[in-house]
């Protein structure tokens, strides 16, 4: 079973890591023994910054600089992001380094040299190192391979050595050592972004895109063999006094791709709060060490003692204070990032729960060698494309189509992993978004499969088959020229598919053409086959396939309305022998409630005449925001206080009146549910099609995009790796 890859041993070594860092600065076992402390802050806490800077290419560099087509766009928002962080923690230890006296003397060299290299304050050198190792390996991306840049960047680094760790062996070589002096002018250190940085970054590039996979027992032993070597190595250097400083080894790099790659087989949840939390611990731990020998200060005298004078002690006490600090900025930012209208206005509330329970349900149906191959088009059924994606990677889903290229590169640049099929048509200057964001593309006829061809570049694609919809596809019957694009070396053929288009129908006639178009597909194959054209994926099932066909499952389906728990019409649903949940509902506010005398007329046209008294609520959603017009005039209804109210007169852009006559105490502020649950009534997305004169496909994909999607979380405590296609 595949299932996507869960990073949580990051996040969880990514916490360990920060206390480390916490451990250099704080030197926990100082005051008992000398060698216990080198080992634990010069040698074991020496794997925290390259992993966070591996961490940073495994994710951040890697497909954006060396994968098919490369997007430097998210690469220069996360270094935008990065110096406003580091522009926030100059600010925040300016007055502490300024009380200690670190910008004595300070001149525009100098600070040019510390914001570029060394850092501000003694723990921010991160900061520009990262920004400047990023840079490098852009560059570097833009002339040669990814082997290459990591060649280039190990060369940078045995360099940066011989400034570090290995400079006792050439301080008195001449020329050599002239070299480096001239070097420690404009930087302090050589363990920084030219010399340090490039390599890690690369090295997690490198992991990320060819890595491979060894059994954590291998990477376990490789990193206690060669962490043992590293430490052998660091004391000998300490021994004979070589070191400069000491934050580079030969051995380290050996070290951490073992380490990494252990970390990596670590099969846990991700949790994105302990990434900014770890951030966080880095960033505030210096303060928390000011705060502590500050606090020593008023204590009395054992206890003051103990706090500082106690190595462990104050480790523990910083530690702590900084993991509190963390937690708290970690809260802040979240709750600045909520949004505060998500809920005031007019809002899709999507029930996770009810998506998992639909995806097994679905995936149930199905033979084992049948993947789901969600249909996320039109944003997701009007759900929310990347909301509803995102969470059926979760789920272990790995593949999606896709109606347009613009709709494919929000999936990419919203982190989703996994195929991405493009079943519509893309104009020829779009080709190279095609490689560069990772899609397939679907052939739509033999025309077209022409313009594929002359682009020339290499394109993945699934060839689109006419099996009697005479929608797009090239007609089954055609097998020469299906034959001819399996040999343009610029196609990779990774698979065929067909669209049922009556298999929703009871009739007779249509059952048989049905059936006659499964055939026919299930024809070409075999006949492709025998002239020697492999087809590696089949796909003909929709959502009805799926329920009313399964024997026509081939690799993929192609599952769309009924993934997000509905069919098209009511009367499908309740032929179909399985339970399906929605998985939406729509909300709105009442905004104003007043009273009508009997005569009084209200809305656009006085379209809605008071025939007795009555009271009109305001409810703030309208057809902007994809409520249709056809609901005017008491077609459609509304959920209030539990109770069903007729919508008054005609449907506005931005409002709707609902007649509420009869339903006590209505108030600013109440909920207005247009589809969904209040109190023990319901509305369904049915009610609603019929009263509009439609689908649920239509009043779904017609929800507007200023509406605020809400997630309810998935309550299942059960692994969701169990809900994954096979």
């Amino acid at each position: 079973m595949e299932t996507e890859k869960n990073y949580g041993g990051l996040d969880i070594f990514k916490m360990i890591a920060a206390f480390l860092v916490v451990a250099i600065h704080t030197s926990p076992l100082a005051s008992f023994s000398a060698a216990a402390d080198f080992f634990l802050t010069r040698e074991l806490a020496r794997l925290a910054v390259p992993f966070f800077f591996m961490v940073t290419g495994y994710f951040v560099l890697s497909d954006r600089l060396w994968g098919e087509g490369k997007d430097l766009r998210p690469i220069w928002r996360y270094l935008r992001k990065t110096v406003l962080l580091y522009a926030a923690a100059i600010i925040l230890y300016l007055p502490i380094g300024i009380y200690a006296g670190h910008y004595k003397d300070l001149t525009p060299f100098r600070a040019i040299k510390m914001l570029l290299f060394d850092g501000t304050f003694y723990h921010l050198w991160y900061f520009p190192a990262l920004i400047l190792g990023i840079l490098i390996l852009c560059l570097l991306a833009r002339f040669c391979s990814l082997k290459a840049g990591l060649a280039v960047s190990a060369v940078l680094y045995v360099i940066g050595l011989f400034g570090d760790s290995y400079f006792g062996l050439i301080a008195d070589v001449p020329g050599i050592s002239k070299a480096y002096e001239m070097g420690f002018v404009l930087f302090s250190y050589t363990r920084n972004g030219l010399f340090l940085a490039p390599l890690f970054l690369a090295m997690g590039a490198w992991l990320k895109r060819k890595g491979g996979k060894r059994a954590p027992v291998f990477n376990a032993v490789g990193f206690v063999v060669t962490f043992a070597l590293m430490t052998l190595e660091g004391f000998v250097l300490r021994y004979f006094d070589l070191q400069r400083h000491d934050s580079m080894y030969f051995l380290l790099p050996a070290c951490m791709f073992f380490l990494y790659r252990l970390v990596l087989s670590w099969n846990r949840k991700s949790v994105g709060a302990l990434r900014t939390i770890s951030t966080w611990i880095y960033v505030l731990h210096p303060a928390m060490i000011v705060a502590v020998r500050g606090a020593a200060k008023v204590l009395p005298g054992k206890a003051a003692a103990l706090l500082v004078d106690n190595s462990l002690i104050h480790y523990l006490a910083v530690s702590v204070c900084s993991l509190a600090a963390a937690l708290a900025v970690a809260v802040a930012l979240a709750r600045l990032r909520r949004p505060a209208f998500e809920r005031d206005r007019a809002w899709i509330e999507l029930d996770m729960a009810a998506l998992e329970h639909n995806v097994r349900t679905l995936q149930g149906l199905l033979p084992e060698s049948c993947r789901l191959m969600p249909a996320v088009k039109a944003e997701g059924y009007g759900h929310g494309a990347v909301l509803i994606s995102r969470e059926l990677n979760r789920l272990g889903v790995k593949a999606f189509c896709v109606a347009t290229v613009r709709e494919g590169i929000q999936l990419r640049r919203a982190g989703i992993k996994g195929e991405i099929l493009v079943l519509g048509y893309t104009h020829p200057r779009q080709f190279d978004l095609l490689r560069r964001y990772r899609l397939i593309q679907a052939v739509v006829d033999m025309n077209f499969a022409e313009e594929l061809r002359k682009y020339g570049k290499k394109l993945r694609v699934h060839i689109a088959v006419d099996t009697g919809m005479h929608r797009i596809g090239i007609e089954s019957g055609r097998v020469d020229e299906i034959c001819q694009i399996f040999t343009w070396k610029n196609l990779k053929v990774e698979g065929m598919f067909t669209h049922l288009c009556v298999s929703d129908s009871e009739e007779e006639k249509k059952i048989a053409f049905t059936k006659a178009q499964g055939e026919a597909f299930f024809r070409l194959i075999e006949e492709l086959k025998q002239r020697g054209y492999e087809c590696p994926k089949k796909h003909l099932v929709a959502s009805n396939g799926v329920l009313n066909y399964p024997e026509f499952a081939g690799d993929y389906a192609r599952v769309g309305i009924a993934l997000y728990g509905v069919r098209s019409a009511e009367e499908d649903m309740m032929r179909a022998d399985v339970a399906l949940k929605p998985v939406l509902s729509l909300k709105a506010r009442v905004a104003s409630v007043r009273e009508l005398k009997p005569g009084e007329g209200a809305g656009y046209g006085l379209a809605f005449v008071a025939k007795r008294p009555a009271k009109l609520a305001t409810v703030t959603i309208g057809y902007a925001d994809g409520l249709s017009r056809l609901l005017s005039n008491g077609r459609g209804h509304v959920l209030i206080r539990g109770c069903r109210a007729p919508i008054a007169g005609r449907v506005c852009m931005d409002q709707t009146l609902v007649d509420v006559t009869g339903i006590a105490d209505v108030q600013p502020g109440d909920i207005a549910v247009f589809i969904g649950r209040s109190g023990s009534e319901v509305l369904t997305a049915y009610d609603m099609a019929e009263a509009a004169g439609t689908i649920t496909n239509e009043i779904f994909t017609s929800l507007g995009a200023r509406l605020a999607r809400t997630v309810k979380p998935a309550s299942s405590s059960a692994k969701r790796a169990d809900a994954a296609t096979k």
